[in-house]
């Protein structure tokens, strides 16, 4: 379940109305949930990496990398490969939602006729193709990964349009926030368009992106969108009591 980006929008707004704050425009707050969004986001990876190297329990609900892997769920996909001499990530297509070429962000598994390409680093490349033991062949096939390139040795495998062997699974970014809106220029204020995105900048038009974060993220997010909206308004209280709070979650999470 994700995150309603009008309720996020107006807590903040309530909690810096209610302070008397200041005030925080549809375009600062897209801005602002989208950062916040993406430092969360990016995050799992450095907490996967660290309850990685540490005993967890093995609990149903307390296991905290089934969380973190359940909170990627959202953003795991996977898409058929085009090319043969290199095959661009930004290239992948036949997925629900790649229309944006920036949205790939982590490559997982490469596969070749339902089978799992082995990935060897480019300076190996060389003494594994010496030997004819090591030697990649159609029936065991090698890649190497280079800037969002893959390359699959030997180089007769291909993936095509009409034909696609090889595809790969991957996580994707998270979508931009926007609180998207109607200027109501007969009362005065912007009022919520709660239709989807269509990709439009005129606002009558564009809708909105809710956040792409777990539900249980909710609190995070209203807190770090506080701790920036702080910085907007120029109020120093406001970046000191949202730190606080963010830094007391996290001892209390990770202890």
């Amino acid at each position: 379940m994700a995150i309603n980006v009008d309720n996020v929008y107006k807590t903040v707004l309530y909690v810096l109305n209610k302070e008397q704050r200041g005030y925080l425009t549809p375009e600062e707050f897209n801005k602002i949930a989208t950062q916040v969004q993406l430092e969360i986001f990016e995050k799992y990876f450095e907490d996967l990496n660290i309850y990685s190297r540490v005993q967890d329990n093995n609990s149903e609900y307390g296991n905290r990398i089934k969380n973190i892997d359940e909170k990627l769920d959202i953003f795991k996909t996977i898409g058929d490969c085009n090319g043969s001499d290199g095959i661009n990530l930004t290239n992948i297509f036949n997925v629900p939602v790649p229309t944006d070429p920036i949205e790939f962000y982590k490559l997982g598994t490469v596969i070749y006729k339902d089978t799992e390409i082995e990935k060897v680093r480019p300076n190996d490349l060389l003494y594994i193709n010496k030997s004819p033991l090591t030697k990649p062949t159609a029936i065991y096939p090698v890649y190497t990964y280079e800037g969002d390139v893959i390359y699959i040795y030997p180089k007769t495998i291909t993936g095509t349009v009409t034909s696609t062997p090889i595809s790969a699974t991957y996580i994707k970014k998270p979508l931009d926030v926007r609180w998207g809106y109607i200027p109501n220029s007969n009362l005065g204020y912007f009022e919520y368009n709660e239709d989807p995105y269509t990709g439009s900048n005129t606002p009558l038009t564009a809708g909105s992106t809710d956040f792409q974060l777990h539900a249980s993220e909710q609190s995070e997010v209203v807190l770090n969108i506080l701790m920036y909206a702080g910085v907007v308004v120029r109020d120093p209280q406001v970046i000191q009591a949202a730190s606080k709070k963010i830094q007391q979650d996290e001892v209390a999470e990770k202890s």
